[in-house]
């Protein structure tokens, strides 16, 4: 972003502060959009350029009628930089500057928050965690310009403190960390504010990650041809449910089969394969009480999914080397994952799908560490075993193959922290390996399509609270639509 900044200020007609006055106007757009009720605007403005975005939105946002409020930083910046000019410019039209510390919440219908923007390098401490305390606890919405204060935009971890924004524009491209980890708690609604800045700008400019959009996810989903048969669809095997968990298997079969796999075997522990298919006799069971048995199970499959309820007794123990070693395309997640943490070991081809608590036990730190970065603890999943690795969470990051970059899907919500979710998950990603995706392209829109149907499920049941891993997967044919017959 520093760069395209560079860059773009370079470009005629936008340097001299003319693309500080477009992000003000942006914000000012956003503004009346947001919240066409309010008209008293609060805005506190740090010491550099986001907060000479904040002197522009005020002078504009009083020039438009609005009560304005400014509070700012004493000092701290340069005064030949576009933020110092900003601020006199709006001095010089009769605004003034109140401290900081004098900051009260009910003075304003509406808080813009631009303090700080992507250059914070240190958790926020002292008399402004106070004050951004007091802002969060006050209730009153907030406008964040470019990203919410105390946000780190590379990783989405909170520094210290962060503020609590409704509405989030960000200036010229989005930000990966807006869309991840602890910021999805604190970025609102994301607008990007292209500020006019041509497509030349972004040549060469390496991004880290591409956004997958659960909107476009059947644009990716697998063509079928008018006479394809089920042999063209794809066998995948679902290698799972130890006695107690027999539950976890079956999810990720039917989910397997509703995303379009011609046929889905579910293996599972001999005390109660007899009864695994009962309300789906689509599903076929077979048992395996051992390693041996899996052998010929595994010589049909188009791709295997091992983990869902495998259990690390006993059982799961036996069956996990000779899947492990199995050469096929292999989804891995639950307790395969925490088996292949035991004993590590590499795959340049299987797709491993960990939650924040896996991934820590697969890199043997913290689950706390994991959410700090979690583009650092995906990308050294996938160096230390290899394949493409799926980081479930609000926000998941795909880090693809060597040199493939990483996704993030963003569009998810709350109703999906229920049991079975990461189930279906697996089941949607075997079934698009089965069905002819490579690994990096199964793994994102298989996660994509699985946001776009839980979007759908909580609408039908008119609701996110109390949505089931089931009302997922009785989703994923409409909200794949377009992308089979």
């Amino acid at each position: 972003m520093r760069e395209l900044d560079r860059r773009a200020m370079a470009r005629p007609g936008m340097g001299g502060g003319a693309l500080m006055e477009r992000a003000g106007a942006a914000l000012l757009d956003a503004l009346t959009d947001a919240f066409p009720g309010a008209r008293r605007l609060g805005v506190l403005c740090g010491p550099g350029n986001n907060g000479g975005d904040g002197y522009v939105l005020a002078r504009l946002a009083a020039a438009s009628g609005w009560a304005v409020t400014v509070h700012g930083s004493a000092g701290g910046a340069d005064a030949a930089s576009d933020g110092a000019r900003a601020a006199e410019a709006w001095r010089a039209g009769g605004g003034a500057v109140e401290p900081l510390e004098d900051f009260a919440p009910g003075a304003a219908d509406v808080w813009a928050d631009c303090l700080f923007g992507i250059g914070l390098g240190r958790p926020i401490g002292g008399e402004l965690a106070v004050l951004i305390e007091r802002l969060n606890a006050s209730g009153q919405p907030v406008l964040a310009a470019d990203v919410p204060s105390g946000i780190d935009v590379n990783t989405g971890a909170v520094q210290g403190v962060a503020v609590r924004a409704a509405v989030t524009v960000t200036m010229i491209a989005d930000k990966l960390g807006l869309h991840t980890g602890s910021a999805v708690d604190f970025v609102g609604t994301v607008r990007v504010a292209g500020l006019g800045v041509p497509d030349e700008v972004f040549q060469d400019v390496p991004f880290p990650a591409v956004r997958w959009r659960p909107e476009a996810v059947s644009r990716w989903l697998p063509r079928r041809r008018p006479g394809a048969h089920k042999g063209d669809c794809g066998h995948v095997v679902v290698i799972g449910g130890a006695p107690g968990y027999s539950g976890a298997g079956r999810l990720a079969g039917i989910a397997a089969l509703r995303a379009g796999a011609g046929r889905v075997t579910l293996v599972t522990h001999p005390e109660h394969a007899a009864l695994a298919n009962l309300e789906r006799p689509e599903l076929m069971v077979r048992p395996a009480a051992s390693a041996q048995d899996l052998q010929a199970l595994l010589a049909g499959a188009d791709a295997v999914a091992v983990g869902p309820g495998l259990g690390q007794q006993a059982w799961g123990r036996a069956l996990w080397p000779a899947v492990a070693d199995w050469p096929g395309p292999l989804v891995v997640d639950a307790d395969a994952l925490n088996l292949l943490a035991q004993a590590p070991r590499q795959r340049g081809d299987w797709v491993l799908t960990p939650h924040p608590g896996e991934a820590a036990r697969l890199l043997a730190v913290t689950t706390s560490v994991v959410n700090a970065d979690r583009v650092a603890a995906v990308g050294a999943i996938r160096r230390r075993f290899g394949g493409v690795v799926l980081l479930k969470g609000a926000g998941s990051l795909v880090a693809l193959a060597p040199g493939g970059g990483m996704a993030c899907i963003t569009g998810g919500h709350p109703g999906m922290a229920s049991a079975g979710m990461g189930d279906v998950l697996t089941g949607i990603v075997a079934a698009l390996r089965a069905q002819g995706l490579g690994a990096g392209e199964a793994a994102a829109a298989g996660a994509a399509w699985h946001v776009a149907a839980a979007r759908l499920a909580a609408d039908r049941i008119g609701g996110e609270r109390g949505m089931l891993a089931g009302d997922v997967i009785e989703a994923l044919p409409q909200s794949g639509a377009g992308g089979g017959a």
